[in-house]
């Protein structure tokens, strides 16, 4: 069977921008994050990400089932691990922030994820974690063949409680760096989301229309 990453996350298909980074500069700000602290991204895919938080002066850590994950990393360890069936290969109380995008969805068994992620958070540690907004992705949610599991705001939020997270908090979520310097506009991305085609290939129509969410938590101290 074919890597994903050569097939779902080709250059071919996803090109390399400096989304990543602004990405990363965005969560690194708005949830406080530090130069220094131990970041690590299960599923971490190419890489591109982390490369992003290692800018902003994070040590960085990898994980992911592909054995061609983290080509952006140099001199970057990116252990090959089974999520979904594996305990993370990392010891207890380790880690200052764990980042996810796009992962927890592919996974059947969300929750042993998030408990491994809680053991391995130091106490008072951050999780981020951004998937799909089920409510308004449904219509293409299956067109990933690898998705298991639809998040809403409210599933999230038992996800964290259940698994013994603090202070959790679930946003809304637009890829459009635009509308996080100007939030105004997510009224106009709202307003025209409904006349958009669900398969748009133009991306700022199709990050108009399609809702991330972002949850975050503290593991408790």
């Amino acid at each position: 069977m074919s890597d994903y990453i050569n097939v779902i996350y080709s250059t071919d298909k996803i090109p390399k921008t400096d989304y990543p980074y602004r990405l990363s500069s965005y969560l690194f700000n708005n949830y406080k994050l530090q130069k220094g602290q131990k970041i690590l991204e299960p599923g971490c895919g190419r890489g591109e990400f982390l490369n992003g938080f290692r800018k902003l002066g994070m040590e960085v850590y990898g994980c992911d089932i592909s054995p061609q994950a983290g080509e952006e990393l140099n001199n970057i360890e990116v252990k090959q691990t089974d999520i979904e069936n594996d305990p993370l290969p990392y010891d207890d109380n380790f880690f200052d922030v764990v980042f996810s995008k796009s992962l927890l969805e592919h996974l059947i068994h969300p929750d042993h994820y998030l408990l491994e992620v809680n053991r391995i958070l130091k106490p008072g540690g951050k999780v981020l974690t951004l998937v799909p907004d089920w409510e308004s992705n449904y219509k293409i949610y299956f067109d990933d063949f690898t998705h298991r599991t639809p998040f809403t705001k409210v599933s999230l939020n038992d996800i964290y409680l259940m698994c013994d997270y603090v202070n959790v908090e679930i946003i809304k979520f637009r890829q459009l760096p635009i509308v996080w310097k100007l939030p105004f506009l997510n009224y106009f991305c709202a307003f025209i989301s409904p006349f958009i085609p669900v398969r748009t290939t133009n991306k700022f129509l199709r990050w108009s229309r399609e809702l991330m969410l972002i949850g975050y938590a503290n593991k408790g101290k």
